[in-house]
């Protein structure tokens, strides 16, 4: 299955698809379905595996847009293909139909925003670095710059406070400025939740949140920089709105 969650907003002018993808069921080394180009990885295969998530998506692999991150807080709004490379940001937003937006990842939290009634979706990138830099709060006002009045985010699975261990005093910087992100380790060490640093944005900024269960550092089905390293193959949080025919 190459979307593992499919989740359909309805608003009044059309409707939003929100999407991710797991692990498996790709043309990568041992079956991954790896969407990342800067892993290390066969371009040959990462263009398949693309190919497959865009035509689960109804789409051409063109329309399906991944921005370079860079952990930053750079919104890239889009208003068709790339026209060339493309752009370093860790957000992007549209009010364009017939295109999808994507977020690699692997371990980081992928934040998908959708206002069905206005027809504006945007995704983030929000890993440690990029919740602390404001990626959460820059992609919310790019949404409503473009006129998105009521958006609503879904989180996707991300590494859990349990597994991801941080030295003591990288944990009080970014809880100096999150202080719900300050947590520990299963074994009592300093850690950081930043699910729940991202959850805490997006309830400050009015925009109702909903994070999906799973620890990418836990689950063999879930991709982990932390767990297996650099060339970890990266998943997609995917969003795309349509108007109603």
């Amino acid at each position: 299955m190459v979307l593992t969650t499919r989740r359909q907003l309805d608003g009044a002018c059309g409707r939003a698809l929100v999407a991710l993808t797991g692990r498996w069921g790709g043309a990568s080394s041992g079956g991954r379905l790896n969407l990342g180009d800067h892993v290390g990885d066969d371009p040959a295969a990462v263009a398949a595996n693309r190919a497959r998530v865009a035509a689960a998506l109804d789409l051409p692999a063109s329309r399906v847009l991944y921005a370079r991150q860079v952990h930053g807080a750079a919104v890239a709004v889009a208003d068709g293909p790339w026209p060339g490379p493309p752009p370093e940001a860790d957000a992007v937003v549209t009010d364009r139909p017939g295109l999808a937006l994507g977020v690699l990842v692997a371990d980081c939290v992928p934040v998908l925003l959708a206002d069905a009634d206005a027809g504006v979706v945007g995704v983030a990138h929000a890993g440690r670095r990029g919740m602390d830099a404001g990626v959460v709060a820059a992609a919310v006002r790019a949404v409503r710059d473009l006129g998105g009045r009521a958006p609503r985010a879904l989180l996707g699975p991300s590494i859990c406070a349990r597994c991801y261990g941080v030295p003591a005093q990288l944990r009080d910087e970014v809880a100096a400025r999150s202080p719900v992100a300050a947590s520990v380790t299963w074994r009592g060490e300093p850690s950081l939740d930043v699910a729940a640093g991202v959850l805490a944005q997006l309830a400050a900024l009015g925009v109702p949140a909903e994070q999906l269960p799973g620890c990418t550092a836990e689950s063999p089905d879930l991709s982990s920089a932390r767990r297996d390293g650099a060339g970890a193959a990266r998943t997609a949080g995917l969003v795309r709105w349509e108007p109603r025919a």
